[in-house]
């Protein structure tokens, strides 16, 4: 599967910005999907996951109650609903598809090329 990502861009505190993750490929509906991102100087860190069925999800604590994924699978696309957005939410984000749901970057096979980020406060 090849993943496209889109959406960053340069927003101020407290605004909403949402991204997108086209899929193409066979099979985008068996896969789980996660957004990862990787801060200037940092490693790349876990921001959400989503299951196959979306019937499970899993958020990095620092994104919790801010930031919603969801899915559509008619459409083989990932979102990711970013509200309240800090500077440390400053990074370029990547979405990533795994055969198996998990938290771990190690797990996901197949990564976008990522989408900028960057919040001014």
């Amino acid at each position: 599967v090849q993943l496209q990502a889109s959406g960053g861009g340069l927003v101020q505190a407290g605004d909403s910005l949402r991204l997108s993750c086209a899929a193409s490929g066979r099979s985008f509906s068996n896969y789980a999907m996660a957004w990862f991102r990787q801060a200037p100087g940092k490693e790349r860190e876990f921001v959400a996951a989503i299951r196959w069925n979306s019937d499970i999800t899993s958020y990095a604590d620092s994104v919790k109650g801010r930031f919603t994924i969801s899915r559509d699978d008619a459409k083989r696309t990932v979102y990711l609903q970013m509200n309240s957005l800090k500077s440390e939410d400053t990074a370029v984000y990547y979405c990533a598809a795994s055969d198996l749901f998990s938290r771990l970057e190690r797990m996901y096979n197949y990564w976008g090329q990522g989408t900028e980020v960057t919040v001014s406060s």
